[in-house]
């Protein structure tokens, strides 16, 4: 077992599982965390996710404690067994490869199906008035820290597009909270999400920021296809709260890449604010 997972994690697996063998080690060492694809003499396979330090670990069992729609099992993690003190979890095993660099990142299918999981996936978690709220406070504080990091000129207008963005009270959704190729599987033509770890209550427009920015640019046969599984489109009423999450989540990018040396991501960060910034008004 990797040196992450703990001896009170270990007693905890093998009393779940019985014996197992670890069949694959998808560990995120950035994210001191444990990830396994393990399986039992049964022939039952399973992904454990472990870590001492990570917050996501407890987001994904607080996401995945209530259990997802029935008719997503086999398309979706679904949760076996986890402890939130010890920080580890076990899902079922889903086949499939990874969408990310495969030929499937670019067929307009993919995203169609994606859309519709998405779809499944959002339930309804209540109106707020302090969600908008948070994000923008969030916001303010990220453009401080953002300061050498970005253009004076682009920093001001973000300023300027963050004083200017006032949105009501939002309804929320069960939201993925990082929904892109890279946790989607492909298996046999059908797609699936994976990794829960950023799971929130938020608006649905959190979970299109990051395919908005990445695959859908200059590729509108996606974003098509997307929205045509998803079933909606941004409306005019939400387009500031579609505003500040944009701001909020490429702020973000800056600051969390250039805290961990990742110089190509905090690019791909700074050029992502300018097109905000450059986006046309609510």
């Amino acid at each position: 077992m990797p040196a992450l997972v703990t001896d009170e994690q270990k007693l905890l697996l093998t009393s779940w599982l019985g014996p197992f063998t670890v069949v694959k080690d998808y560990s995120w060492p950035l994210q001191d965390t444990s990830v396994l694809h393990v399986s039992t003499p049964a022939g039952e396979s399973f992904i454990v996710k472990a870590s001492t330090t990570s917050h996501h670990i407890r987001r994904e069992i607080a996401a995945l404690t209530p259990g997802l729609p029935a008719e997503l099992r086999g398309k979706a993690s679904f949760l076996r067994h986890s402890s939130e003190a010890a920080g580890i979890l076990v899902t079922e095993y889903l086949p499939g490869n990874p969408v990310e660099g495969s030929p499937a990142e670019h067929r307009p299918e993919t995203y169609r199906q994606a859309g519709v999981l998405l779809a499944r996936l959002h339930r309804p978690a209540g109106m707020s008035g302090e969600y908008p709220k948070k994000l923008a406070y969030q916001t303010r504080l990220l453009i401080r820290r953002a300061q050498g990091l970005l253009a004076d000129a682009t920093l001001r207008r973000a300023s300027q597009e963050l004083a200017r963005l006032e949105p009501g009270p939002v309804q929320l959704v069960t939201t993925h909270g990082d929904y892109q190729p890279r946790n989607w599987l492909e298996d046999g033509g059908e797609v699936k999400v994976i990794d829960f770890g950023r799971a929130d209550a938020r608006p649905w427009v959190h979970d299109v920021v990051r395919l908005t920015h990445q695959q859908f640019l200059g590729r509108p046969v996606l974003e098509e296809a997307f929205y045509a599984g998803l079933g909606r489109r941004i409306s005019r009423p939400e387009t500031s709260i579609w505003h500040l999450e944009n701001l909020n989540q490429a702020l973000g990018t800056v600051v969390w890449a250039h805290r961990i040396g990742d110089a190509a991501f905090q690019q791909s960060g700074v050029e992502r604010v300018e097109r905000i910034v450059a986006m046309p008004s609510a």
